[in-house]
């Protein structure tokens, strides 16, 4: 769940828990990730009034719910309209826009964190993926590593054309 002002109750310790009753902010969305064994996490018992379905709609009022099966890449999402979870729908990107967090979610399929498969990832409005910490790392360092070169070839034509460069670094 994501809970834009909350912070960690004890740095030195994972919060492992939110009560938005108590602490007063109500999630803006909750996203449910699937084990292989059907029936631990996921309660599609809404129609009997139990479960976490009941739990997130009736109850917290969270605006989105999110439910994902890796194994499968099957994607739900769900906004809450009118007082009941409305299944969204994708737009032509297979994306699902989050009011909100103005962010899309959508899922993406690589390798990641040592497993191939499916993931969850997040666009920004202009439809340009959000990139993880090792991916931005690697952006940075292939930009780098063109200027570089750039820098290389533009002090090999100054020599050629008789200018002699400060070699300083």
């Amino acid at each position: 769940m994501y809970v834009k002002p909350v912070n960690p109750q004890n740095v030195s310790q994972i919060r492992r828990s939110y009560t938005p009753h108590t602490e007063g902010i109500i999630p803006q969305i909750v996203m449910e990730f699937l084990s292989e064994t059907y029936g631990e996490e996921y309660s599609v018992e809404f129609i009997s009034r139990v479960g976490k379905w009941f739990f997130y709609e009736q109850v917290i009022k969270v605006p989105i719910y999110v439910i994902f099966r890796a194994k499968t890449a099957h994607l739900e999402v769900y906004a809450l309209e009118s007082g009941l979870y409305n299944s969204q729908k994708k737009d032509e990107n297979g994306r699902y826009w989050i009011p909100g967090l103005d962010l899309f979610l959508g899922m993406w399929e690589g390798a990641h964190e040592g497993r191939t498969g499916c993931w969850l990832r997040w666009w920004n409005a202009a439809g340009e993926l959000l990139l993880w910490s090792e991916e931005r790392t690697e952006q940075e360092r292939q930009r780098a590593d063109r200027e570089k070169l750039r820098a290389e070839r533009l002090a090999e034509k100054l020599r050629q054309a008789g200018i002699e460069l400060d070699d300083e670094e």
